[in-house]
């Protein structure tokens, strides 16, 4: 069986919370050029507590692509040529850089491919599991950082006539964890900005 990161087998955790939403867009200025990265920042201090073991769990995340003040979905309008618009949720600061898909602070990844010329959008979803599976606290990506991070950005082409808009949509929960746990995957962690 595939080990993603930051899955402790038979964890102990303890949902604190129901499912909750967290949500975080950041916005690609229209003219934008090739290669434009943009950053956000989803603050989870209310959530994580190093004295208490408490953690967030992680069950989905979804990316919305949108453009314009209408917040439309035209793909002919986001960018002005054939192109992609790529976008990673991680739990470690990498700048306004992607990070390449072995990083264990990756928790979830897309891209949105745009054929200009026949004005068709292909969502692709990376291998990587944006979904975690059922509500099993065992299944979910455990963070134990007080930060997320959305980056987004544009490759092939420019950003069309208006901004373009990427949100991430994260459905998780509090959690606490055994000391044991929260240390191990708090190392994992760590050891992954090295």
């Amino acid at each position: 069986m595939f080990k993603y990161p930051r899955f402790i087998e038979k964890v102990m955790a303890t949902a604190k919370t129901g499912s909750f939403y967290l949500t975080e867009s950041v916005s690609l200025p229209l003219g934008s050029a090739n290669g434009t990265r943009v950053q956000g920042t989803i603050d989870l201090g209310a959530y994580v507590n190093v004295p208490t073991g408490q953690a967030i769990a992680i069950d989905q995340v979804d990316f919305v692509y949108q453009v314009s003040s209408d917040f439309g979905s035209d793909p002919a309008s986001m960018l002005a040529g054939n192109g992609s618009i790529s976008v990673q949720l991680t739990d470690l600061n990498p700048g306004s850089a992607l990070v390449q898909a072995d990083d264990q602070s990756l928790i979830a990844s897309g891209s949105l491919s745009i054929d200009q010329s026949n004005n068709i959008a292909t969502h692709v979803s990376d291998l990587y599991p944006d979904n975690f599976g059922p509500t099993s606290l065992s299944e979910a990506f455990m963070v134990v950082n007080d930060t997320l991070y959305l980056v987004a950005g544009n490759d092939a082409a420019a950003i069309g006539g208006a901004a373009v808009y990427v949100t991430a949509r994260i459905r998780c929960r509090v959690v606490k964890l055994s000391s044991k746990d929260w240390m191990a995957i708090a190392i994992q962690s760590t050891a992954s900005d090295n």
